[in-house]
Formats: structure tokens, C-alpha cells, sequence
């Protein structure tokens, strides 16, 4: 195509350049004059437009019922006098910094949704000053989908609802890993060296200095160990999130989401002394019974434990500052940066040349691990009820941390309720509690188990199973609702007929009715956790074909698991403990001094709740003394044979376990031919010995080393010595039962019995 348009412009350049030639020879017509053109015709003006009319000023948008706006108005988020929003006005930019904005604009907060188109996560830019926290903050595109919130500690909390807009705020702006890492900065080991500030390559200095927590941190309190709020302390575990109950275990569900008042008619429902905001000061749950600040008082509220800590760790603060750094220390709950120095001693903070009181600045890390703990508890307000145990904890370590005597304070709570332990802390790492723990490590495992007709069986390869109920997330500690059935009359337990226990064995603390069916009982409620998980059975199981006394790798150990009271009591009726051919075994243990009304149940001889033995009831028959010191009255026989029938028969027991240890090691040294030790804290308890120095062998990273050389006769002792050990009040729950099973597990490892009298 492109040489057709080659051949077209040349033939017509030949005929330009022809009509040129043409009109340029002297022969050539001469071009015509062109007549001059008319002119132009003058254009009529364009017409004026008459002038825009002025356009009415639009009214503004009425709306006559805003939403829960009245509420809203009296609510702390709608004060525009107060300092959380004005603190910038005086400033030369009059903006809040980026740094603030968040949680001290509505704009801010926006921001940092991505509610303005911006990037979520951050705030972007300084927010204008002059906004409080409006409907926009929190109702807007991005809050609608708002399900997760990272703390400062980077911990993202997930599988939020409408609680995390509060979240977002209120959650404090430095935890553990802010303190951690300015110790780090500062690289100090010794927590008794006083701090001296640091200079970088860029010439910038550096002060070791206090670090707070900000106000109002209600949802690191509320998460706890789960968002690391506080110093935690290594070596030490704290409560996980307080669940309280079910519709009452978030910011809305227990605060107006527009007035923020505390729902007070609701708390209660089940807090009946509660009329005001004032009244839940006094307010304490059966799952914190103990004596947290040793003053002695433990009716009083949640509130006045922690203040009692509160003040003893303040005054171990300040008792440690001067012994330590030479300079006295005070705090101002009301003026930064809190605290102050007292170089004079007395009692109020040194003032400069200018009259301002002087910060103190000779910290040691422990110092500064105290105070920041000591800020949190005192800025959230609401600290006693969004988190009492883990303040508790917090302030209780931190007075141990500074030197402090803790031996009158509490701790810890009752098993059931301490969220702290490894019981319930144990898979925080995973996650979730697998099925075969749930039952009795969830607060909602046992009401699940028994929902779906859950039963505890041996399957054909020795394992216990547990069936019914399926994996959760861990639980800090039990609820209510684990005992008490909310579909019923509140507060009744759950009715349990009869339990079945890990040998297959059933049983009822209300035995049977004259038709022969078992009749329930609140106590059989104890024995669907206590009751351990393994059995006479399950160990048969696991030995069935296999010589007595040859070693066998894959021999395994079984653990009866912990505090197997049930199983102990009824002793050979469910076969708890392992018991040996031939012999007869001690069954229900009835204890109390009539057939009528005898003392055998969990529940009349523990406090529900506090788990504490009654001794009131004890001193009836046994008076004043000790339960480790207590022998049946009319009893003068020497069980162990070391010739005192004056002990109790819980030393009678020590020492027959001390026996079965020795000869288990003998046994283990001779016919598995290596050493064997227990650890009672170390899983799977016993460990190996093959260097004989008494001692557990560790691998090259610098584990323990099961031990792994059973032979069936071993392991039928080591389960039954593990039992001895992990029921520690089988000396009261069935003493005849356990001395039987101690004195038979000697005779079978080839051991002396003679001397010993067996029940």
C-alpha cells in the first residue's frame, strides 16, 4: 500500500509543478482583477441577561431523633471541656499530634480505621483539635467490619464484635515488651545498678526512665496474660482473660455503648447487694474467697484487695528506692510523670529553682518493673472487675520482685478458679485444649460432656478416652455455669445420676434407689473430673501378652493424672489404682461415725469453693489436731512397721511410698539394668538414670529423658507409686486402700515385706 501512495503524490506534484510552469510564460492570459469584497454586516449586540436571583441560604439538615444521642451527650466521650481533648489548643500548631489522635479525635480515629480512605493501622497525620468522640468515631464503614485489635504488646486479639471500636482505645500504650525492651536498650543485668542515661552514634541521650501504661487500659486488664498488659514476671503465670459469664465478659456487654454506664440493674441480678456503681466496690464471686492482702478481711470487696496491695507495694517502693539508690521517691497519681524524688525524706516531691517538682530519675529495673505494675493498677479505675486476679498477681509479684515479705498475702486462688496455673495455662501456645482434656480443663468442657451423654471408656490399646466432647480454647479457670446449670433453677447443679470411671466401673455417691437405678447426687459432679485416667484395666490393657520382667521399649508410662480423690475413695468398686491378682482390695471408704450420716462425699467434707477441707467438721471426732497427724482412734497398728502407732496415718503412707521408691530403683538398677528417678513436676515423671548419679539424664538440648526401659512389673509399681503421690489426700480419702496397694507393689518387685501389716 505504501508505494500506491508513493505513485499517487508524485502524478500529483508533476501537476503543480505543470500549472506553475503554465502561468509563469510570457505568453500566458494574464490573471483577472478579483473585485474588492463587501463588508462585513455589523453583528447586533448580544441581550443583557437579567441578573442571577439571589439563592436562598439552604436550611440545615434536621434530624429530628439522632440515636441515642441524649445518652451520648452525658457520656465522658461527649465532654468537649475536658483535658482529653483540649490538651492541645495552647499549642503553636493547634492540632493532635498523630502520635494522640486515635483515641483523642474523631478524625483521628477515622484515620486510623481507613475511614477516610487512608491506610488502616495508622494514624496518617495530626487530627484539627475541637472534636470529641462523635457518632462518626464510631459508626462509619470501617467499624462495621471491625473484628480484631492489636495491642502495644503487638498481640492481635481476634474474633471480636462491636467491643473492639472500645478496644482500639482502651487498651493503654505500653506493656511488658515497651519495659523489656528499654532494658534491653540499655543492656542491664543487675537489677540493683542505678540506671545512668546512654548516648547514641547520633549524639542523641537517652534516660532510663519511667514508662506508663496511659489511661483507662480497661481491655489489658480484661485480657490479661493474653495481651501483656503488665510487667509479667518470668517464671510466673498469670490469669488469661476474665470471662466472668456468658453476655457479661465484654466492654458492651457490661457498659451502655453510648453512655458508658456500667449496667448496675443487670450486675444485680446476681450481685443482689449491688443498687449503684459504688456498690461493686464490695462486690467479690465465690471464685475469689481468699485473703489477697493478709489484713484478715476476706468479706470485703475486689476492690479494697487490690487497694490493700496497692499500698503495700507503694511503701516497698518506697522503702527499696532509698535503701537502694539513696534517693527518696514519691508518687502523684494526678501529675507526670508521677513520680517524684524525696531526697529530704519528706514525704512530699523536691522542687528546682523554678518551683516544679523534680522526676525521679534513678531507677533500677526493678524499680521500674514495680512502678509501671503499680500505674497500671491505679489507672484503670475499673480494675477490680475487668481483671481483679491478674492486678492481684501483678502487684503481689512486684512486691516479691522489690524484697517485699509476701508471706501473709494470697496469690493464687482456689484450683478451680486459678487461671494462673498450668492446669488451664498449659495450651496457650496451641490454642486449644484438646478433647481428652476438656472435661476438667475448660469451663465449658464438663457441662458440654454431659449435654452430649459423654463417658470415660478404655479402648482396646490401654488409652483413656474421653468422648462427647470436642477441642476449646483454653478457659481462665472454671465459671458458674461449670457446676450450675443455667436452664435450671439457678443456682442448682447439674443433676448427675452416676459417674463411670476409666476401668468401666460405675458408681453414685446416692447409690441406688429399691428398683436397683442409681439416684444422683451433687457430689457425683466432683467425680466426673476427679477421678483419674487410667485404671486396673487400662494398665492390663497396655501389658496384655508380655513377660513380667522383660524390658520392653514400648511399654509407655500410665498416669493416673491428678488428684484422683473419687477413684480413691471407692477404692477396689472402681479400680483406681492397680491391684493385683490374688488380693482383695479396701472399697468405699464411709469415714463418718454413723452409716446414717457419714462423712465421705467430696461435698461434706470440702468447702464448694474455697476446696478447703472443713476442719470444723473434722475437729468433731479428731479435735484439734492436724489431718497429717490423724489415726483412726481405736487404731494402734504399726502399718509401716517402724514401730510408731502414734503418727498419723498419713505418716504411716509416707513412709511405705518412700519404700516402693527404693525398691522401684533397686528393681530398675538390677533387672532393667539403669537408673531410674522421679520428678513429681516433670512430665512423664520418671526419668532415666543411666549414669546411676542420681540424677535425671538430659539430651543435647538440655532436656530430661523419660525413662524408657519398663518391664510390665515396673510399670505396675510406677503406676501405682505415681498414684501414691498424686492424690495427696488419699490419706483421709481411703488410707486402707492406698497402704494395701503401697505393700503389695513392694511384694511384687521382689521387696521385704516383713514388718509391714497389710489392711
Amino acid at each position: 500500500m505504501k508505494y500506491k501512495y508513493l505513485i499517487l503524490g508524485g502524478l500529483v506534484l508533476l501537476g503543480i509543478t505543470g500549472l506553475l510552469a503554465a502561468c509563469g510564460t510570457a505568453t500566458s492570459t494574464p490573471c483577472p482583477t478579483c473585485p474588492t469584497p463587501p463588508p462585513a454586516p455589523t453583528l447586533a449586540p448580544c441581550p443583557t441577561a437579567a441578573p442571577c436571583p439571589t439563592c436562598p441560604t439552604c436550611p440545615e439538615p434536621e434530624v429530628k431523633d439522632v440515636p441515642n444521642e441524649a445518652l451520648w451527650a452525658g457520656s465522658g466521650h461527649a465532654d468537649k471541656t475536658a483535658m482529653a481533648f483540649n490538651d492541645w489548643n495552647d499549642t503553636e500548631t493547634k492540632t493532635v499530634p498523630a502520635t494522640c489522635a486515635k483515641c483523642h479525635s474523631t478524625t483521628g480515629y477515622q484515620d486510623f480505621l481507613g475511614a477516610d480512605g487512608s491506610e488502616a493501622g495508622k494514624v496518617d497525620a495530626d487530627a484539627p483539635i475541637g472534636t470529641v468522640v462523635e457518632c462518626a468515631a464510631c459508626h462509619n464503614s470501617a467499624t462495621q467490619t471491625l473484628s480484631s485489635v492489636t495491642f502495644p504488646s503487638g498481640i492481635e486479639i481476634t474474633g471480636l464484635g462491636g467491643e473492639a471500636r472500645c478496644m482500639n482505645c482502651h487498651q493503654g500504650r505500653a506493656s511488658k515488651v515497651q519495659v523489656d525492651a528499654q532494658i534491653e536498650k540499655f543492656a542491664v543485668t543487675d537489677f540493683d545498678i542505678v540506671v545512668a542515661p546512654i548516648t547514641d552514634a547520633q549524639g542523641n541521650t537517652s534516660n532510663f526512665g519511667f514508662l506508663n501504661i496511659h489511661y483507662f487500659a480497661a481491655a489489658a486488664t480484661l485480657y490479661g496474660n493474653e495481651v501483656k498488659g503488665g510487667y509479667e514476671y518470668a517464671d510466673k503465670l498469670y490469669d488469661a482473660k476474665h470471662d466472668h459469664v456468658a453476655g457479661y465478659d465484654t466492654c458492651i456487654g457490661c457498659h451502655d455503648s453510648h453512655s458508658l454506664e456500667v449496667k448496675v440493674d443487670e450486675c444485680a441480678v446476681c450481685h443482689t447487694d449491688v443498687a449503684s456503681v459504688e456498690d461493686l466496690k464490695n462486690v467479690r464471686e465465690v471464685s475469689s474467697l481468699m485473703d489477697y492482702d493478709g489484713d484478715g478481711d476476706t468479706e470485703e470487696g475486689m476492690f479494697y484487695e487490690i487497694q490493700g496491695l496497692q499500698e503495700i507495694l507503694y511503701a516497698q517502693m518506697q522503702v527499696y528506692a532509698k535503701e537502694k539508690t539513696g534517693v527518696g521517691l514519691v508518687y502523684d497519681v494526678a501529675a507526670y510523670p508521677y513520680f517524684f524524688a524525696d531526697a529530704d525524706g519528706d514525704g512530699v516531691p523536691d522542687q528546682n529553682a523554678e518551683g516544679a517538682s523534680v522526676r525521679f530519675t534513678t531507677w533500677t529495673v526493678r524499680l521500674l518493673k514495680a512502678a509501671f505494675n503499680y500505674q497500671v493498677s491505679l489507672k484503670d479505675p475499673g480494675a477490680f472487675a475487668h481483671g481483679n486476679k491478674y492486678i492481684v498477681q501483678l502487684l503481689h509479684d512486684s512486691i516479691e520482685d522489690l524484697g517485699g515479705d509476701v508471706s501473709a498475702l494470697v496469690r493464687d486462688d482456689a484450683g478451680h478458679f486459678a487461671g494462673n496455673t498450668m492446669p488451664f495455662r498449659d495450651w496457650d501456645a496451641d490454642g486449644e485444649v484438646p478433647y481428652r482434656c476438656v472435661k476438667c480443663h475448660t469451663a465449658g468442657g464438663l457441662p458440654e460432656f454431659m449435654k452430649n451423654g459423654g463417658t470415660t471408656v478404655v479402648s482396646s490399646n490401654g488409652t483413656t478416652l474421653t468422648t462427647g466432647v470436642g477441642a476449646m480454647e483454653p478457659s481462665n479457670g472454671f465459671q458458674c455455669t461449670t457446676c450450675h446449670d443455667p436452664a435450671g433453677e439457678w443456682p442448682a447443679r447439674y443433676t448427675v445420676a452416676s459417674v463411670v470411671f476409666p476401668s468401666g466401673k460405675t458408681v453414685s455417691y446416692g447409690g441406688k434407689d429399691a428398683d436397683g437405678k442409681f439416684v444422683a447426687d451433687d457430689a457425683n459432679l466432683c467425680l466426673l473430673c476427679h477421678q483419674g485416667r487410667e485404671s486396673t484395666a487400662s494398665v492390663n490393657a497396655a501389658l496384655a501378652g508380655k513377660d513380667l520382667d522383660t524390658v520392653d521399649s514400648k511399654i509407655s508410662f500410665k498416669n493416673i493424672h491428678y488428684f484422683a480423690a473419687g477413684a480413691t475413695i471407692f477404692g477396689t468398686e472402681v479400680k483406681g489404682a492397680y491391684e493385683y491378682d490374688g488380693k482383695t482390695y479396701a472399697g468405699v471408704n464411709l469415714h463418718g461415725p454413723n452409716d446414717e450420716a457419714p462423712i465421705n462425699k467430696c461435698t461434706d467434707c470440702h468447702d464448694v469453693h474455697k476446696l478447703e477441707p472443713k476442719l470444723e467438721s473434722c475437729a468433731v471426732c479428731h479435735g484439734d489436731s492436724a489431718l497429717e497427724d490423724i489415726r483412726y482412734s481405736t487404731d494402734t497398728t504399726d502399718w509401716d512397721g517402724d514401730g510408731d502407732v502414734t503418727e498419723g496415718v498419713a505418716g504411716e503412707i509416707a513412709t511405705l511410698s518412700e519404700a516402693l521408691y527404693a525398691q522401684i530403683q533397686a528393681y530398675a538398677s538390677t533387672t532393667a539394668q539403669v537408673g531410674i528417678v522421679y520428678d513429681p513436676a516433670t512430665y512423664p515423671y520418671f526419668l532415666l538414670d543411666a549414669d546411676g548419679d542420681g540424677k535425671a539424664d538430659v539430651n543435647d538440648k538440655g532436656a530430661f529423658v523419660g525413662f524408657n526401659a519398663f518391664t510390665p512389673r515396673l510399670l505396675k509399681a510406677a503406676f501405682n507409686y505415681q498414684y501414691s503421690q498424686k492424690d495427696p489426700g488419699a490419706f483421709v480419702h481411703n488410707p486402707m486402700y492406698v497402704i494395701q496397694f503401697l505393700i503389695d507393689s513392694i511384694e511384687d518387685l521382689g521387696g521385704d515385706i516383713t514388718g509391714y501389716t497389710r489392711p
